[in-house]
């Protein structure tokens, strides 16, 4: 799919379906940033067999980025029944078009012809899973992302927000807002590593709704950024009268 077009594509819906028998549950908001970047992601479910104590790291999670999980009993021993299930609400959604694009989270090879029927019906499909995912469901998606770049991103967050800073230790701790911060740059960023600050907001909101600037001391989000300067570096646009703010993450 050309450049112009997946830009095109920011302010759609997007639906994510996660294989939970073939997803890491500790990724689970890298994913949801990552299909952020391509739309709102209004749809979220996730499919599995509750009763199996494998899928019980999933349910502290679920409820915070508000997940739906979707019970799918195992019929027969050894045989994974997420799939159908999946594949079935993934065409429903498909055919009702309330989004303009799916994200499948898997690494299971059952789920090139469905990402290839998305993608023929003119929708477009993203793929997260790992490295090990066969290539015909990766080259069947418009885009794939593997959960080993999340990994090591998640990394590199953690020492950037444990870089050291200036504090007395008589001073009152406050809520830290750099991991949310971080996960709304990602999705805003552009090519050109600048994300509008705009933009960084509907993130946020999609991200957690009940963000506030003023949870972190500062009244608008563009003062909370500013007061972040060791973290970010912001700059001005003037676009038809109007002043745009753009921001860009130090290395």
């Amino acid at each position: 799919m050309p450049e112009e077009q997946i830009t095109s594509l920011a302010r759609h819906k997007i639906a994510i379906l996660i294989d939970g028998d073939n997803a890491q549950s500790s990724l689970l908001p890298q994913m949801l940033v990552e299909a952020g970047k391509y739309g709102i992601v209004t749809v979220r479910r996730i499919y599995g067999d509750w009763t199996t104590p494998n899928m019980n790291s999933w349910k502290d999670v679920l409820n915070f980025h508000a997940i739906q999980p979707i019970q799918q009993f195992r019929y027969t021993i050894g045989k994974n029944a997420t799939d159908s299930a999946m594949i079935i609400d993934a065409m429903d959604i498909l055919h009702s078009g309330v989004v303009e694009g799916l994200c499948l989270v898997s690494s299971d090879s059952d789920y090139t012809r469905l990402a290839t029927r998305i993608r023929e019906s003119g929708v477009f499909v993203m793929g997260i899973g790992e490295k090990k995912t066969p290539k015909p469901f990766v080259n069947a998606c418009d885009v794939f992302v593997y959960t080993e770049n999340l990994v090591s991103e998640t990394k590199k967050a953690k020492e950037r927000i444990r870089k050291p800073t200036e504090k007395k230790k008589t001073e009152k701790e406050e809520p830290d807002p750099m991991p949310m911060l971080e996960k709304a740059f990602d999705i805003a960023v552009q090519e050109d590593g600048w994300a509008r600050l705009d933009h960084m907001g509907n993130a946020l909101y999609q991200l957690d709704p009940g963000f506030d600037p003023r949870t972190y001391g500062q009244r608008q989000l563009s003062r909370l950024v500013i007061s972040l300067k060791e973290y970010f570096e912001m700059k001005t646009q003037e676009i038809d009268g109007s002043t745009l703010f753009y921001v860009k993450m130090k290395e």
